[in-house]
This record gives C-alpha cells, structure tokens and sequence, in this order.
C-alpha cells in the first residue's frame, strides 16, 4: 500500500501534532495499527494495504515519529500517560462512536499494553493483537517473579533475557544513542535490516527514521525504568488479546508470556516462524490473523477458541497457535498418510487444498476438513507426474487463494520386485509418481513461496526405505532415497529465502498403498494374492497413518531435517549412520511373502 494515497488528517494532542493516515471504508469496524521502534507508520504499508479491502484501517505516526511532531522538551515528553493521551484523540477523531481494534509492533505493542490495560480506556477498544512488545508492568512482575522466587530455569531465563535487552541498556546512555542514529547507524540500519532479518527496503524506512530513532530513545528513558521497578498491580486487560509470537525474535525471549494467563482473561496466541520485523517479513500471515481475529470479535465468536487459544480439536489443538488461518496443500490426499495430514493441518486452523488423482476421495478429504476446522477446504484432481497438471493447479492456486505456506509432497506409490523382473515402464510409473511428482511440486510451489518473500515449509514424504536397502524393493528405494537427496539439497538452498525444508520417513504404516502396490514379474493372480497378504502384514503391524500426520505438524513447527517416524524407521536411520554393513546383511533376506 502506498500511504501517499491514503486519507490524511492531522490531531493535535498535548502540544503534539500527529499525523495519521486512513484507507479502506469508514463505515467499517476500524484497525488501528501502532508501529515501534525506530520505525514510523510506513513499516505498517503491506499490512494495511491488505487489511483495507476488508476494514477502516488508520495508522499515525506517533509523537518524534515521521512526520508527527515532537515533544517540547524531549525528556518526560514519551510516558505511557502521554501515549495513551495521543491514541485517545486518535481514536475520538476516526471512530467516535465505535470502540476501535488495535494492533501493535514493538514499542507500538509495548504502549498498546497500556491502552488495554488502564481503567481511561475502557470501552474505546474491541480488541488488541501483540507482536513483539510486552507489557512492562507484566514484565516487572516476571521478573520479580524469578528474583523472589529463583530456579535454575527461572534464572536461565532472566540471564536469557537480560542479554537480548542489551539495546535498553544502551538507549539509556545519554547522547550517544543519538550521535550513532544521526551518523553512521542511521545510514547502515536499512542494510542492516536486510541482512540480519532479510527485511525489503521498498518503501521502508523513511528519510526521517536518524531523527526518529533519535527521539525515540525517550520512550527507553522515560518508562522502562520507572515501570519494571513500579509494576501495576492492576495491569489486567479489559480486551480479548491476540498474541503473536515470531520465535527468532533476536530481542525478547518466549518465556516473557509464560505467565499471561493470568493477567488476560481472553488470550489467543499464535507463533510465527519469524524474526522481529515480522510486519515487512510476514505480512501476509498477520494480515490474515489480524482480519480473522477482528471478524470473531465482531461476531462474537468466542466458541472458536478456548481460553488459551487453541481449538478444541484433541492433539492437534496445541498446533493451532501455529497454522491458523495458513494455507497448506497436501498431495496424495485422497486416502492414507496425506488424507490423515490434510486433517491434521485441517484441525489445527488451517486452510487446506487437497489434491489427488481420486477426484472422490479429495472431495471427501475436502468436505471432512471444513467439518473439523478448516476454515476453508477444496479438492483438486491432479497427477503430480504430469508437470503442466502440476502448474495449472498451482496457478490457480495462487490467482484463487493465494501462495501456498506449507507443502506436502505426499502422493506415492508402491513397487516390489526384483531388480531383474522391474521392466522400464515400472520404472518409469514408480519415478514419475514418487520422484517426479515430489520434484514438480518442489520446484513450482517452492518457486511461488521464494518470490513472495515471505518464507514457508516444504515437507517431502519419502521413506525409511530411502537409507534401508532392499533386494525387494530396488525401484521404491531408489525413488525416496533420491527424494530424501534432493530433501537435503533444498533445505541448503532455501535456508537463505526462510523456506524450512523436511524428509519424513515413515517405516511401515497401516494405508491403503499396499492395497494398490504393483509387484513386478508376478502375474495378476499372484499379484492378489501378494497384496492381500502385504496387506495382511502391515494391519498386524497396525501403525495409523494419523501418528505420520502429527510428526509431520511437528517436523513443520520446528523446521526438523529428516524425520523417521515408526521405531523401525528410527532403528534402521541409526544403523545407516553406525552399522551399514548389517543393514546390507539384513537387504539379502527375502520379505516373508
């Protein structure tokens, strides 16, 4: 969004003037967004361009801010009382009549704190999403908390947090922070940003952020202190509470929140695998989670989430802070392991698009994931083997919802036979499916998250058999150890664009691939017959294809390389490593069929 084209006012409080900016439709339910520090309105740009279809968005720059005026004189002119002051007028000048949604970034979050927590306030705010910017009441009580009463991990997470506030020590030196921000940090901090948290330049920072950051610094000098020594007792929120947690944040520790509970009666929290400047880096997501979370309100929807956050959806309700609202596309979804992860992601918030040959069974999987929890759901028939199938959908994909966040290359099929008894055109199906269909989807969708910019997972199902030898199943082991490679290779690559990249590698899993494996050599009467009995063999095993699904939610939420999931999968992952030899014993026996 280009803020030049915005609405623009200006609202004169306690000897400031503040500049804010509208867009979208007034007649809407309004989102006031409030940026940190050292930054103005404009890091809200991409944010508020994509809230504005929807909402009545405003942003102001706040006081020393942009082009906001600054206190006279500087010192005692940035208290929380003050900013709570401005965001009043703010308030009274775009919604007089209605209370209005916050959100906050940094120093913006910080300050919003005080907005929903002080008694002035009450009835002026509907909602307030957090982003890196805790209370400091809360935060004087955490950390009376851990001084009163130490542990060893109480400790560690004081020592922990002390060395990511190490900026707060140094804003509290007089003039020097304002001697660095006017010279050479001032003119470096753009390609600082772009280099430590991979932040796009366009547009942001302004011209004014050396003399912003320069005022700025009171807001360090003229709260911090006070507050962490002199925390509120009364600091409760009278608003339900959005926290967003990026959990790279380089400047404060998760631990902060441990305690929230107790202090916001309606919390709903949500990590993002992010760094701290997640309004430039991840605007898509917190669009999508400021927009969903301001529609409940307004709705009054609270039946959608439970007092800590997450949907009641049994086990995978503790995945909901993570994929709400994320757009995930599952491969080979009609059945097995990908209908049991498409559920999965479906349970835990997020929009799903199933894709399979069966045109049945996604339709199916579509129809099941709207019923448990997807707040959308589609099916789409597609032959991953086919690579212009492949970009058709993943066009439309993107034209219809948007860019995918997490892929999972899913679709495979089964192949047994000796080497000498698999015919080209064998080789050719098991490749095309079980490679190729990984390698297109890889390539297509990982493409569309890379030009985005704005991060993502991809997750490739390959197999225990990718580092297991088997004189039975050279044509499927050659598929996923090449899918397992290429796994690796990508994970590399893409570390540098935030695109988290995992192998998973499930061992023998109760799904219906054995009911449609192909044997080579064997006739179609012995083909039946050795079916029904790999059949036979894997329900005595009886390991749900549900359990694969949550180690690959897992595997996504802590951007895991390679993941073996049954003991089997894990025994055989240790002896590549420390024994290859008796693996290549055990690859000599005939499989009991």
């Amino acid at each position: 969004m280009d803020l030049r084209s915005a609405r623009e006012r200006w609202v004169r409080t306690g000897g400031v003037e503040l500049c804010v900016a509208e867009s979208g439709d007034p007649s809407q339910p309004t989102i006031v967004l409030v940026h940190g520090y050292p930054d103005s309105k404009e890091v809200w740009s991409e944010v508020a361009g994509q809230l504005a279809e929807r909402w009545h968005v405003v942003l102001y720059d706040v006081r020393g801010h942009g082009r906001s005026s600054a206190p006279e004189p500087l010192r005692g002119g940035f208290t929380l009382e003050k900013l709570t002051d401005d965001f009043l007028a703010v308030v009274d000048a775009v919604s007089p009549d209605r209370p209005v949604h916050v959100v906050g970034h940094d120093w913006g979050s910080v300050q919003s704190w005080e907005f929903a927590t002080v008694e002035r306030t009450k009835g002026r705010i509907a909602s307030f999403t957090s982003m890196s910017g805790p209370s400091l009441d809360h935060f004087g009580h955490w950390i009376r908390q851990r001084t009163s009463h130490p542990s060893p991990r109480r400790l560690g997470q004081l020592l922990g947090q002390g060395a990511k506030s190490w900026y707060v020590y140094a804003l509290h030196t007089p003039v020097l922070p304002e001697m660095a921000w006017r010279g050479v940090l001032g003119r470096r901090w753009p390609r600082i940003l772009e280099r430590m948290e991979r932040v796009p330049s366009a547009g942001y920072p302004t011209a004014s952020l050396p003399q912003d950051a320069a005022h700025g610094a009171w807001l360090y000098r003229d709260n911090v202190r006070f507050r962490l020594r002199r925390p509120r007792p009364d600091a409760y929120a009278h608003v339900p509470v959005q926290l967003i947690i990026p959990t790279g944040d380089a400047f404060l520790s998760p631990s902060l929140y441990d305690e929230l509970d107790a202090w916001v009666p309606r919390l709903v929290r949500r990590s993002l695998p992010a760094k701290h400047w997640v309004p430039r880096t991840r605007p898509d997501q917190l669009s999508a989670w400021i927009s969903d979370f301001v529609a409940r309100e307004e709705t009054g929807g609270r039946d959608a989430v439970t007092e800590s956050g997450a949907k009641d959806s049994g086990a995978t309700g503790v995945h909901a802070e993570r994929f709400g609202g994320q757009l995930v596309l599952v491969t080979g979804a009609a059945s097995g392991i990908g209908r049991a992860t498409a559920l999965a992601f479906a349970e835990a918030g997020a929009r799903v698009v199933a894709v399979d040959r069966d045109a049945e069974g996604v339709a199916r999987t579509a129809e099941t994931a709207r019923l448990i929890g997807a707040p959308a759901a589609w099916g789409e028939v597609v032959d991953v083997g086919d690579e212009l199938a492949v970009e058709k959908v993943a066009e439309k994909v993107a034209a219809d919802i948007g860019v995918v966040d997490v892929l999972v290359n899913n679709a495979g099929i089964g192949l047994s036979g000796s080497f000498l008894d698999t015919t080209t055109e064998d080789w050719r199906h098991v490749l095309d499916v079980n490679l190729w269909g990984v390698i297109h989807g890889c390539r297509i969708f990982g493409r569309q998250m890379a030009a985005r910019g704005q991060g993502g997972h991809i997750v490739n199902v390959a197999s225990a058999a990718a580092y297991q030898p088997s004189r039975a199943l050279p044509a499927y082991s050659t598929s996923k150890a090449a899918v397992l490679m290429l796994s690796e290779c990508l994970r590399a690559e893409l570390a540098e664009r935030s695109i988290g990249v995992s192998a998973i590698c499930p061992g023998f899993i109760n799904t219906g691939i054995t009911g449609t494996a192909h044997f080579a050599g064997a006739d179609e009467k012995e083909q039946e017959r050795l079916r029904g009995r790999a059949k036979q063999l894997y329900a005595r095993r009886n390991y749900p294809a549900e359990k694969v699904a949550r180690a690959i939610l897992d595997a996504v939420v802590h951007n895991r390389a390679v993941v073996p999931v049954t003991p089997e999968a894990r025994g055989a992952r240790l002896l590549s490593r420390t024994s290859p030899r008796l693996l290549r014993a055990v690859a000599r026996l005939k499989p009991p069929l």
